[in-house]
């Protein structure tokens, strides 16, 4: 952790080892402001572009200053997407796993009963969305009284959802005394009254865009007629050839047409977007960060909260709704210090909206002509020789996890199972102490543990031969879950 950069913000060994291990070396921009300044417990309204590394920013102080032992929640997060809650549930996980942090994720379309028993045990951080997060607070599922963080991610995009209201009412209830957090690509009038109603002489912390274009996406647009999209995209996949491709549609009509003719044309794709069952959801993110298919069709809902590295390459099929929009999709190529090309198709009928988007964005796109048919000929049959194959894309997660073994122990609070008596019984273990023992999660019918520090095959093979609470139970070890 001595040559990372964040060692002079404070961090604890814990934290620092978790970064390290998840690949973070030098603090952004945005991560070197906000770090100090929630450390001293100062209000933050921070106006960043996606890309910057704001979840982070938020994330490492909030784990650094969780208080472990105690019993309530600490810190909310509100998000205007289940995947954007996922993905902050996931983040502080693995910044604070060495710290034994433990965030829960609530949303709708999830049973309520499931994340009630989730939120009945020790949980230091909760991610939600603002309609989910207030019925829960509603039916006292969620106890505020020590909560010291609030995080309000995306701010804009709440408003735009219509989630302010549930937003501001659920500030209402929390306690005064308080960090609060504003993260916001833009800062509207609505979103400056929030701010002055609920915030204490905040710190403003102003990240100036760069231009995608001068920086790591080039960005051009070709205009095409309707009819003609699939066979320009055809062209495009075959001359650009990339590894990994998101194809923006504006509707899950849309999607799905384009999802069955891309898979039809012989491509290994997935398909996105809100009408999906969340399961589904979770396995075509997971899929396609793990590089199980090249191209990702999906709606906005993809734009936001979904980071996946090494993205070469975004289509805007359908030209997005406003510059915002426009912005969130082609930030999903060009991260972690990678190039990435940002291509829109745009209609005769469409060429003031993007000269509206170009407005906002400060920067004229450039039109170029379509790849010919001879030059797609040609990419097309590199492909079918080269035989080319989706490649395994590894996780930040991985290194973190190496060390780090889950096990499951076949018994949970049917049967009277608390964490103390886990705790208690692997504590005895010659050469295993309690710094070794992770966070313990104690489920109706079985319990999960993670055990640190490279001691999981010593810790199975001593529990599958121990009692708990007078009994020996079967020992299995299981693999991590990303998002």
């Amino acid at each position: 952790m001595d040559n990372n950069g964040f060692t002079r913000l404070g961090i604890s060994q814990e934290i620092g080892k978790a970064l390290q291990n998840l690949g973070y070396e030098t603090p952004t921009e945005v991560q070197a402001q906000v770090i100090p300044a929630v450390i001293a417990g100062k209000d933050v309204i921070v106006r960043s572009q996606t890309g910057s590394g704001k979840t982070a920013a938020f994330a490492i102080p909030v784990c650094e200053k969780i208080v472990l032992e105690q019993r309530f929640p600490q810190a909310l997060v509100l998000t205007p997407t289940r995947e954007l809650a996922l993905q902050v549930k996931q983040d502080i996980a693995n910044i604070g796993r060495f710290k034994k942090i433990r965030c829960a994720v609530i949303f709708g379309g999830q049973p309520m009963a499931i994340q009630q028993r989730e939120l009945k045990q020790r949980v230091h951080v909760i991610a939600g969305t603002p309609g989910r997060t207030l019925d829960h607070i509603d039916r006292e599922n969620i106890q505020l009284e020590e909560l010291k963080y609030l995080i309000i991610d995306e701010a804009d995009k709440m408003l735009a959802m219509g989630f302010i209201d549930q937003v501001a009412a659920i500030v209402q209830l929390l306690p005064r005394n308080r960090v609060t957090m504003l993260f916001s690509a833009t800062l509207p009038e609505e979103i400056q009254t929030i701010c002055k109603q609920y915030m204490r002489d905040p710190l403003r912390i102003d990240i100036e865009s760069k231009n995608p274009a001068a920086e790591k996406i080039q960005q051009i647009y070709y205009e095409v007629q309707e009819i003609d999209k699939f066979d320009l995209m055809q062209k495009i996949i075959y001359t650009q050839r990339p590894d990994s491709c998101i194809i923006f549609c504006s509707t899950r009509e849309q999607v799905e047409t384009l999802f069955k003719k891309t898979k039809q044309a012989g491509h290994l794709c997935g398909s996105l977007h809100g009408g999906m069952l969340q399961r589904e959801r979770l396995k075509t993110i997971q899929g396609f960060k793990r590089g199980a298919f090249h191209f990702l069709i999906a709606t906005d809902v993809a734009a936001r909260g979904i980071h996946v590295e090494k993205v070469s390459l975004i289509i805007n099929y359908d030209l997005p709704l406003d510059a915002e929009s426009y912005v969130h999709r082609i930030g999903r190529t060009g991260r972690a210090g990678n190039e990435g090309i940002a291509i829109t198709f745009v209609t005769l009928n469409e060429r003031k909206s993007l000269a509206d988007i170009e407005g906002v964005i400060h920067y004229q796109i450039p039109r170029q002509e379509p790849p010919s048919s001879e030059e797609a000929a040609i990419g097309k049959q590199i492909l079918k020789n080269n035989n080319v194959l989706p490649k395994f894309k590894s996780d930040h997660s991985e290194k973190l996890n190496k060390e780090i073994t889950k096990i499951r122990i076949n018994a949970g609070r049917k049967t009277k199972m608390r964490p103390g008596d886990i705790l208690g019984a692997i504590s005895n273990i010659v050469g295993v102490n309690a710094a070794d023992i992770g966070i313990i999660d104690v489920q109706e019918t079985c319990s999960y543990v993670e055990i640190l520090s490279g001691q999981g095959s010593r810790v199975i093979e001593a529990l599958s031969r121990t009692k708990i609470k007078g009994k020996v139970y079967m020992i299995k070890e299981v693999g991590f879950r990303g998002m």
